[in-house]
């Protein structure tokens, strides 16, 4: 019998009908009042961590989450965390980053119609979470969603209402979950050999900016007189475009001179960028080191950020940090 610990936060979940709509409503013991047959192989305990739309979730969610299982890690198998589906796979990316090497799995689930209803994915989801969070091979920061477990790093939410709507980008799903059997397809606890570490230093003076056709390389003025970083999500495989009054390579020069970190993603979801193959991107690259995010999801290329450039705001220093393949984020670079 494993001992699990319930964190719930909200999300749709949890919500109920108001007459300004959706609202998270219902308390951790609530939700958990609709799952039948967990009690078979585990007990669970329940935290109310806060109860919002995952709208609202940000940084200091992270790190709240991030303490609490700190606190309780000893206590519990594993952790289960009933969160709202918007921004879910940056929560699940975050705390990839900021509990690393866990052999213990921590488990993020959610819904696209709350739990009360008679027809919903809720109970499901919160049950084969629940199943999975027990298993004796099942570690680290997994979502688990429409019977798929997907790391953290890797899941993207596709779709806006279906429930099937969290894929697993440029990765493998890490298993399946079929009427409460679990088949492994990444099976891999025995390769995690350092200590479980914590981190919740994450610097979110971070901006995403994407281009446009037409976009002025001017903005970047703006973008880095408030903030620390900069992700660009150019088109297909990465590069910047040639025009206007201030190119883009002058004042890449100009901020990659000034030690600002500008990292290059992409705004295609499958397959990645690779920033070598047309002169757009292999020029800006080879002449100022620019980071690229390759096979990487935008969620994790923007969590990883804020986690390196906490930990090394030296160009140099978070460039090591950013290649560091972390529960599975990363396959080229």
């Amino acid at each position: 019998m494993k001992n699990i610990l319930l964190i719930a936060t909200g999300g749709t979940i949890a919500s109920a009908y108001t007459s300004d709509g959706l609202s998270p409503q219902l308390p951790a013991r609530q939700l958990l009042s609709y799952v039948e047959g967990y009690e078979e192989y585990c007990h669970v305990d329940v935290i109310q961590a806060f109860s919002l739309d995952s709208t609202d979730v940000y940084l200091k969610h992270w790190q709240s989450l991030t303490e609490i299982i700190k606190e309780n890690y000893d206590k519990y198998d594993g952790f289960v965390i009933c969160h709202g589906t918007d921004t879910m796979a940056y929560t699940g990316a975050a705390l990839s980053y900021m509990i690393q090497n866990s052999r213990k799995p921590i488990v993020i689930t959610g819904a696209q119609k709350p739990i009360d209803l008679p027809i919903t994915d809720a109970r499901t989801n919160l049950g084969d979470s629940l199943r999975f969070a027990s298993h004796d091979r099942a570690h680290g920061v997994n979502i688990v969603f429409g019977g798929k477990v997907i790391a953290g790093t890797r899941a993207k939410k596709e779709k806006s209402k279906s429930y099937n709507a969290f894929s697993s980008i440029n990765y493998p799903v890490i298993a399946m979950i079929i009427d409460g059997r679990i088949a492994f397809y990444i099976d891999d606890k025995d390769k995690v050999k350092e200590e479980v570490r914590f981190y919740t230093g994450m610097n979110d003076r971070i901006f995403l900016l994407k281009l446009i056709p037409g976009m002025d390389a001017s903005i970047l003025n703006y973008v880095f007189e408030h903030y620390d970083g900069v992700i660009i999500e150019s088109y297909g495989v990465g590069g910047l475009p040639a025009y206007g009054e201030t190119p883009f390579y002058s004042e890449i020069k100009r901020w990659t001179k000034a030690g600002k970190i500008i990292v290059m993603a992409t705004q295609v979801t499958h397959e990645g960028s690779d920033m070598g193959i047309y002169r757009v991107g292999k020029v800006m690259k080879e002449n100022f080191s620019l980071i690229e995010a390759y096979d990487m999801t935008l969620e994790a290329t923007v969590t990883k950020t804020m986690w390196a450039l906490a930990q090394d705001a030296d160009p140099e220093g978070f460039k090591e940090l950013f290649y560091q393949t972390i529960n599975h984020d990363v396959l080229f670079h």
